[in-house]
């Protein structure tokens, strides 16, 4: 058994609770153990969608430091700085940048981190297209 539910409010969350317990509710009583999670929602295709293109315009309008970086290294440079995370000598020179990937943001981390490429964008003189 599977089941996954999207709660947006208060007494739909309350109903979704109350017959979630009598699907498993039977499961328990016969000694099966389960596991409950409960998380924020991840990212909406539409906010997928909206970061590559955001991304794809920055890699074409903007050198970085003489270089024009690639949509996937530039989701790279914004998430490392939206996290604030560490950067540490790689084992065969260079640098790695430590800390989590995009995928694991939700809904509202992946809001902040197309509201920091827009920031840029407009700092650097980026066209987004509509």
């Amino acid at each position: 058994m599977k089941v996954t539910h999207k709660l947006y409010s208060t007494p739909q969350a309350h109903k979704v609770w109350c017959d979630l317990w009598k699907d498993i509710k039977g499961e328990t009583l016969q000694g099966h153990r389960l596991e409950v999670t409960v998380k924020p929602e991840r990212r909406s295709n539409d906010q997928n969608a909206l970061m590559w293109s955001l991304l794809t315009e920055v890699s074409q309008q903007v050198d970085w430091h003489g270089q024009k970086l690639e949509p996937a290294e530039w989701k790279d440079v914004f998430s490392a700085s939206l996290k604030r995370q560490k950067v540490v000598p790689g084992l065969d020179g260079g640098f790695v940048v430590l800390g989590s990937s995009t995928s694991r943001m939700d809904k509202q981390e992946f809001s902040e981190l197309i509201e920091l490429i827009y920031a840029f964008g407009a700092q650097h003189g980026v066209q987004f297209r509509e």
